[in-house]
C-alpha cells in the first residue's frame, strides 16, 4: 500500500472534515447574530444559546486545521519503512476472530477512518490506548488493550 497517497487520502478527508465544520460554524454564526434571537427579556436566551454554538462551532474548525496542519508534516515520516512500530507507520492487526484491521498511526484525528484501496484504515494516535501498546512493536508481537471492560487480543501481522 502506497503510504504517499494513502497521507493525500487522509488529507482529502480531513478537508472534508474541515469544509463541514466551516458550514456548521458559518450556520452558527448567522444564527448567533439573527435578529430573531435579540433577548426580549432577561429570560430568554437563544441567543446566548446561539453564540456558545457558534464559539463551540468556531473552536471545531481550529481543530480541523490542525489536525490538518499535522498531517501535511507527516509526509516525511510516511516515507520512510517502519520494522518498529512509530509515528507514520500503517499497522496490520488481527485479532483472536482472525479479522484483519488496518491502523495509522498519525499524529491527530485520532478514530476517524478513511477507505483507501478498499480497506478501512483508522487513524490513531500515541496517546490512544492502543496506539501507547503499538509503539515500539514490530511484526509478530502481541498486543492486548482494555478499554472500560473489553479486553482485546492482537497479533501484528504488518507494518510498513
Amino acid at each position: 500500500m502506497n503510504k504517499e497517497h494513502l497521507l493525500q487520502h487522509i488529507i482529502a478527508s480531513l478537508e472534508a472534515l474541515k469544509q463541514v465544520a466551516i458550514d456548521a460554524a458559518m450556520q452558527a454564526y448567522r444564527s448567533a447574530t439573527d435578529d430573531e434571537n435579540v433577548a426580549e427579556n432577561k429570560y430568554d436566551t437563544l441567543g446566548l444559546e446561539a453564540s456558545y454554538l457558534a464559539q463551540g462551532q468556531a473552536e471545531r474548525v481550529d481543530a480541523c486545521e490542525a489536525d490538518l496542519a499535522a498531517y501535511r508534516q507527516l509526509a516525511l515520516a510516511l516515507k520512510e519503512q517502519h520494522t518498529v512500530i512509530a509515528l507514520g507507520s500503517l499497522v496490520r492487526l488481527i485479532d483472536d476472530e482472525a479479522h484483519s484491521q488496518w491502523f495509522l498511526l498519525g499524529p491527530a484525528a485520532g478514530g476517524h477512518k478513511v477507505v483507501f484501496e478498499d480497506k478501512t484504515i483508522m487513524l490513531i494516535t500515541p496517546s490512544s490506548p492502543l496506539g501507547r501498546e503499538l509503539l515500539g512493536k514490530e511484526v509478530f508481537d502481541e498486543v492486548v488493550t482494555t478499554v472500560a471492560t473489553k479486553r482485546s487480543h492482537f497479533e501484528i501481522a504488518a507494518v510498513s
